[in-house]
């Protein structure tokens, strides 16, 4: 089965964990809603691509944690989408929750989310319980405060924050629960894998405000031009184009250079290239190139 199917028919088998008959069917559509179709669904992908480069031992422990963090992922994304926050009304190229289903609705739905995300992933670990504190501790870490993807949100309702201690907590965070964890769900040391996962995060950020800039909204699938519409930090306001281009591609490099030795290397480099063209394409680079 390829990664693809594998984390749909994970995130499934999670949802269905929140569904039934005697719940609000209105909260059950927008849970669904929430995390299909999904995106690029790079966390989870990332999080099985460490753990088969490490031997992937325990397949179902390594799918709890992918699908973990993915739900948590689309439950920051509900939340961010409010309008106390980016006030968005398109994510993924269709409305987002607040907007299909009403803002009471959003809220509930990201706050289900976060709760079925540590359901599934103790359901997946119910036969390795040995391994459940340590999972438990790396994505609590990596989402919560005080360095988090929560924190990456409350920096901007700060008067001022560093830009890299912005793009690590917001996104550069969980993409190192991703590495962590698919490595502890095989068996190896989580620790030499944080390096790798908080680079490449740090990079897909700045390519967030790259393409917040560069590219269209029927293109992004979501409204662009937010950073500056919301004040946000952004790496290429502060940068200029031409320098977060350079930075991302720094991050880039950083990230390969972090990846331990292990049999699944040249994969995992490859999934670094792979997604290095999609989020920043040669084109949009010579697009910039030719306006200096």
């Amino acid at each position: 089965m390829n990664a693809h199917d594998r984390i749909e028919q994970a995130l499934q088998a999670a949802l269905a964990l929140g569904e039934g008959t005697a719940g609000p069917p209105k909260l059950a559509a927008a849970l669904r809603h929430a995390v299909f179709p999904g995106g690029a669904r790079i966390r989870p992908q990332l999080c099985l691509a460490v753990a088969q480069a490490c031997g992937d031992s325990d397949p179902g422990l390594t799918n709890g944690a992918a699908v973990a963090i993915e739900l948590l992922h689309c439950a920051s994304l509900v939340h961010d989408d409010l309008p106390c926050f980016d006030d968005a009304i398109t994510r993924r190229g269709v409305p987002t929750v607040h907007a299909a289903f009403g803002e009471r609705i959003a809220v509930l739905t990201g706050d289900a989310l976060i709760v079925l995300a540590f359901q599934y992933l103790a359901h997946s670990a119910r036969h390795a319980p040995h391994d459940l504190p340590g999972l438990l501790s790396i994505v609590a870490q990596r989402v919560g405060a005080p360095t988090g993807i929560v924190a990456g949100q409350a920096w901007e309702c700060e008067p001022f924050v560093g830009l890299a201690a912005y793009h690590r907590a917001k996104t550069g965070s969980l993409f190192s629960a991703c590495t962590e964890a698919g490595a502890l769900a095989a068996g190896a040391n989580p620790e030499r894998w944080q390096a790798f996962g908080l680079f490449l995060g740090e990079a897909y950020q700045v390519a967030d405000d790259i393409r917040d800039v560069a590219l269209a909204a029927e293109l992004l699938g979501k409204p662009a031009g937010r950073d500056i519409a919301l004040c946000r930090p952004s790496c290429a306001t502060e940068m200029g184009m031409h320098g977060a281009i350079a930075h991302f591609d720094g991050l880039l490099a950083r990230a390969v250079g972090a990846i331990p030795p292990c049999r699944g290397a040249s994969a995992l480099r490859a999934l670094v290239r792979a997604e290095s063209e999609r989020l920043v394409p040669e084109a949009t680079v010579r697009q910039f190139a030719l306006a200096a």
